[in-house]
């Protein structure tokens, strides 16, 4: 049987989900738990690879699994029984043979948090990042409206970007605020290496020296690396959602 399980898991002490030569990742600790609830190795795919230091709330993975003896209600609580205490499974669900948790998705949302203010916290400091300047709620989405369709982000990744098509399609960017910070919503089909952290740093940065969506149409036009602002770092960061077709929702 095939099941689609969504994940959630803190990344600050993980190199990112995929697996390295060296240095502890998500899907490592994913593997090492499924090989030793199934005692035999699973493979596993997923929605979309975060970076180092990257969040998720959301991930979703899929693996075909011999157990038939539990079901949707027990497996996340069997699977975190093998998990370590920064990575949990949430739900689960059997799906069909065609399901693919990268393939089969139509839309990633992500989502950044800032703290406004002097002082972070300790405990907000590892998912959060820091803004000592009050941003305009309204001039930050103003700023959003260009990066919205489909575009060639090149800008927006680094030149080491893999993928020869760099154009994406974002459905939708918004900032607004949640429980006393600041958050930068985006969805897409899919994201390029560093994409989020790249827009919501140069739209941040932007905002300071109250710039107008002119100046993001300009740089995102540009194609090229050198005419983005500063990423924002990676503690801010969470994978928030990935939507499916209807019969996998």
């Amino acid at each position: 049987m095939i099941w689609k399980v969504t994940l959630t898991y803190d990344g600050t002490d993980f190199y990112g989900w995929q697996i390295q030569k060296q240095g502890r990742t998500v899907q490592g600790e994913v593997l090492a738990a499924l090989a030793r609830m199934h005692k035999h190795e699973v493979t596993v795919h997923a929605a979309g690879r975060t970076d180092s230091g990257v969040h998720a709330y959301g991930q979703v993975i899929d693996f075909d699994s011999d157990i038939e003896s539990i079901g949707p209600a027990r497996l996340p609580v069997a699977l975190n029984s093998y998990l370590p205490g920064d990575i949990r499974a949430r739900s689960a669900r059997e799906v069909d043979a065609e399901f693919h948790a990268r393939y089969s998705a139509r839309l990633r949302t992500y989502r950044y948090y800032w703290t406004v203010g002097e002082i972070v916290s300790p405990p907000e400091k590892r998912f959060c990042g820091l803004l000592t300047h009050h941003p305009s709620v309204e001039r930050l989405n103003r700023l959003c409206r260009p990066i919205i369709g489909t575009h060639d982000f090149s800008t927006f990744t680094l030149p080491s970007e893999t993928s020869e098509n760099r154009v994406r399609t974002v459905a939708g960017a918004t900032f607004f605020p949640l429980r006393g910070q600041l958050v930068f919503q985006i969805s897409a089909n899919a994201f390029l290496w560093r994409m989020v952290r790249s827009i919501a740093g140069t739209i941040i940065e932007l905002d300071k020296i109250g710039a107008e969506p002119v100046e993001v149409e300009q740089r995102l036009a540009a194609q090229d690396h050198a005419a983005a602002g500063p990423s924002a770092p990676s503690c801010g960061l969470f994978l928030h959602h990935v939507a499916y077709a209807d019969e996998y929702m």
